[in-house]
Formats: C-alpha cells, sequence, structure tokens
C-alpha cells in the first residue's frame, strides 16, 4: 500500500490492461484486507481515496469469475466500505 497516483496508474495500464484515465473507479485492497485505495480519474486529474479501518477486515462480494478484475456495483462497493455483511443481503428485482 506504498503506491500512489503514479505506481497505481501504472499498475491499471500495465497489469491490468485498462485505461486508468477512463473514469472508472480501481480498488486496490492489501492482504490482511484493513485497507483500501482507490483510484480514479476526474477532469482534473487523479482522486485517490484511502480507509485504514483499526478493527475488523473488508468483507469482499463473491467474485462471479477468477481473475484480477471484477466488476462491483456502488452499493456492493458502499457496504464493503462501511462495513456492512454482503452475505445474507439480497438485492431486490428492480424494473
Amino acid at each position: 500500500m506504498r503506491m500512489g497516483f503514479d505506481g497505481l496508474s501504472g499498475l491499471v495500464s500495465g497489469r491490468l490492461g485498462e485505461d486508468p484515465r477512463s473514469g472508472d473507479l480501481f480498488i486496490f485492497i492489501n492482504k490482511p484486507r484493513n485497507r483500501v485505495k482507490m483510484l480514479r480519474w476526474e477532469p482534473g486529474g487523479y482522486v485517490l481515496f484511502y480507509k485504514r479501518l483499526e478493527r475488523g477486515t473488508l468483507e469482499l462480494p463473491e467474485a462471479k469469475k477468477p481473475g484480477l478484475t471484477q466488476p462491483l456495483e456502488y452499493g456492493q462497493l458502499a457496504m464493503m466500505v462501511t462495513g456492512f455483511s454482503m452475505k445474507n443481503a439480497r438485492k431486490r428485482r428492480r424494473f
């Protein structure tokens, strides 16, 4: 979790093969799952969000397919960052 703007954007383009300036949010979580960095490009430049948990760990949503990247909905992101359990949560059908 030592990387900053340039290192994380280099990881996104080099290792993931994605464009870091696409406007997508790229989430990086450490092995103990107690720290998370989120990188996003906005028209003025990069924004880096960083959160360190004092206790507990981040609960990750179940992976739909193995790999380095996983799509994540806004609700899942909010639940992950605020500490809600996603195991018993159900998404209601919407039209």
